[in-house]
């Protein structure tokens, strides 16, 4: 399996030179009917260990909590947000306090003019509804298209988003605030090399292989560094240097990691340290596959 090099500084405090991404493992089995076509993780921070999910469009307006092994650990009622095409889920810290973003924006049809982030304080007690602290309505500048990839930044401010569909895939923000007023989301610019399906996935089937490279979830590393990326077949790192923005991150293909088979990958999660990530799917039942930073010891005199 392809193992990938990236920067330790990045991701770990230690004092080492590199990490590694190991090997996929199976973290357990997905069973729960509770969770039965996940379109979003987010680690928790109320909960550690644990993770957040929820659910694609069709689905009930819920929270669900699962354990490192995929295991369902309860469910929670939100208030004050309607499921119309949940597609992915973000944790993060703001003043001390924990929320979590519904990315409520996918669109298959290309129609939607009025798209919404719903954040959450995150649920500490499994037996009280989660009620809405915020919700963020945005547009995109140019039309309507589909988005299924979200990642929160609360130290810059701004909510990151990668379209599905077009190719090149394009990264956009919005900012995270608080408005009365819809937003229009800013270009960043465009991910080289995700959405482009190759030879052997069109020879493989003509018809469904086009697909196997579309955009279908993203996270953020906890240092805000590392944006991963996922598509049905691999994940895609933007890395960010110190004082680099993102659209100066975008100049090269980005690096990446295949998948083992995994049906209809639509999740990704970084753990808490950031040295673990979460893939989870959007069928059921299906494996959580886990991904491990090896370490590599500074080399010494």
């Amino acid at each position: 399996m392809q193992r990938i090099l990236l920067p330790l500084a990045l991701l770990l405090s230690a004092p080492t030179l590199a990490a590694r991404w190991g090997s996929p493992e199976v973290a357990g089995l997905v069973t729960d009917k509770a969770m039965d076509e996940i379109s979003g993780l987010a680690v928790s921070r109320a909960h550690p260990g644990h993770y957040w999910a929820i659910n694609d469009s069709g689905n009930t307006a819920q929270l669900h909590l699962m354990d490192g092994n995929g295991q369902h650990r309860g469910s929670v009622d939100v208030t004050g947000a309607q499921n119309v095409d949940w597609e992915d889920l973000a944790s993060f810290e703001l003043d001390g306090r924990h929320y979590l973003l519904i990315a409520d924006t996918g669109d298959n049809g290309g129609i939607r003019q009025d798209l919404a982030l719903h954040v959450f304080e995150e649920p500490r007690d499994l037996g009280q509804p989660a009620a809405l602290a915020w919700t963020v309505r945005f547009r995109w500048p140019d039309g309507p298209r589909d988005c299924e990839a979200a990642a929160v930044d609360p130290v810059r401010g701004e909510v990151l988003l990668v379209s599905k569909k077009r190719v090149p895939a394009e990264l956009f923000r919005v900012p995270l605030a608080r408005s009365d007023e819809q937003r229009v989301a800013v270009k960043v610019g465009n991910l080289p090399g995700i959405e482009q399906p190759d030879a052997g996935d069109l020879a493989r089937s003509p018809l469904y292989g086009r697909y196997r490279a579309q955009v279908t979830a993203a996270d953020l590393s906890p240092n805000g560094r590392v944006l991963a990326v996922l598509n049905y077949r691999s994940i895609h790192f933007l890395v960010r240097g110190r004082g680099q923005d993102w659209s100066s991150a975008l100049s090269s293909k980005l690096p990446h990691l295949a998948l083992p088979w995994i049906p209809q990958a639509e999740a990704i999660a970084f753990s808490l340290d950031g040295h673990e990530m979460l893939v989870g799917s959007e069928q059921l039942p299906s494996p959580l596959v886990r991904y491990r930073i090896e370490a590599k010891p500074q080399p010494t005199d």
